[in-house]
């Protein structure tokens, strides 16, 4: 049970420390604090790489756009499934 509340904890805690401590958000999120909140709550893997990808690159095309797809597919859980 510990370990399933550490993974649903850790991406939301780095998503916290990467919002507090750098300004990598602040230009890919201005004015949509709805889409930031939903995001936090039930995508925060994929809010942090589209974050993160906008910071660097300005928009999400071309191979700018796997990390924002694999996280997604991670936060829908079809990546990462445990022992069956």
């Amino acid at each position: 049970m510990r370990t399933l509340a550490g993974c649903l904890a850790l991406p939301r805690v780095l998503l916290l420390l990467v919002w507090l401590l750098s300004d990598y958000l602040d230009g890919a999120f201005v004015g949509q604090r709805l889409w930031v909140v939903l995001g936090f709550i039930f995508m925060p893997m994929t809010l942090l790489a589209y974050g993160l990808v906008i910071h660097f690159q300005g928009a999400v095309e071309g191979y700018w756009l796997i990390p924002v797809v694999l996280a997604a597919l991670f936060d829908l859980g079809l990546l990462g499934k445990g022992k069956d």
